[in-house]
């Protein structure tokens, strides 16, 4: 028996609608079972919205901004006639600073200091204080290391692109800075702070973060 091909393709058609109809189904009764606030509920709510679901995330950046920011060049417009004998020297200290503004919500400050000079003599000196707000939801023993660590990890390539454009404007190479260890800037921290207090002051610290930095 031959079989028309109008009549198996309105048939394969069939067949996927009824599919399609079934699951719709299944899942019309699953969500009726699930109670609006449940986790399970609020998650499916929040991918189909295609937006992060603010209850659940850790970190929450309310605000970025420029607390202070400083370019000299003493130097200049002699410095750029001379040829220097050497690469230019560049020193950069970073600093992070955290202070608690209410509850759950701090201020975590990027400091960047940069000096640049061609022999002995200072060609340019920036600084740089980026801060942001921060909303964290994280359990206590983990608050210290999120300020110190991921806030500012998140802060750093603004303050990057910052020091660049400031550094190039002031008529010099832009300052590229290169990836900064915060993990490490941290572990020193607390390293730090355990041989000057023989580890008393190091708890303290930890358990207030309003002393961070």
């Amino acid at each position: 028996m031959i079989m028309n091909p109008l009549r198996r393709r309105a048939k394969t058609a069939a067949a996927k609608e009824a599919a399609a109809a079934k699951e719709a189904g299944a899942a019309k009764e699953t969500a009726a079972k699930t109670p609006a606030g449940t986790p399970d509920a609020i998650s499916e709510g929040a991918l189909k919205s295609g937006k992060p679901d603010a209850a659940k995330t850790p970190v929450t950046v309310n605000a970025q901004f420029i607390k202070d920011l400083s370019f000299e060049a003493p130097a200049v417009p002699e410095i750029f006639n001379e040829k220097p004998a050497q690469q230019p020297d560049v020193h950069i200290d970073v600093e992070v600073k955290a202070k608690p503004l209410r509850e759950k919500v701090f201020e975590v400050t990027l400091h960047i200091n940069a000096e640049c000079k061609l022999g002995e003599k200072v060609a340019f000196m920036l600084e740089l204080a980026y801060g942001g707000v921060f909303t964290l939801k994280v359990p206590s023993e983990h608050l210290q290391a999120v300020l110190l660590i991921e806030c500012p990890r998140l802060l750093f390539p603004f303050a990057r692109n910052i020091v660049a454009d400031v550094s190039r404007d002031g008529g010099f190479p832009p300052l590229m800075l290169g990836p900064l260890d915060f993990v490490a800037m941290y572990q020193n921290k607390v390293r730090q702070l355990a041989s000057e207090g023989d580890g008393e002051t190091a708890k303290k610290a930890a358990a207030n973060p309003g002393q961070a930095g």
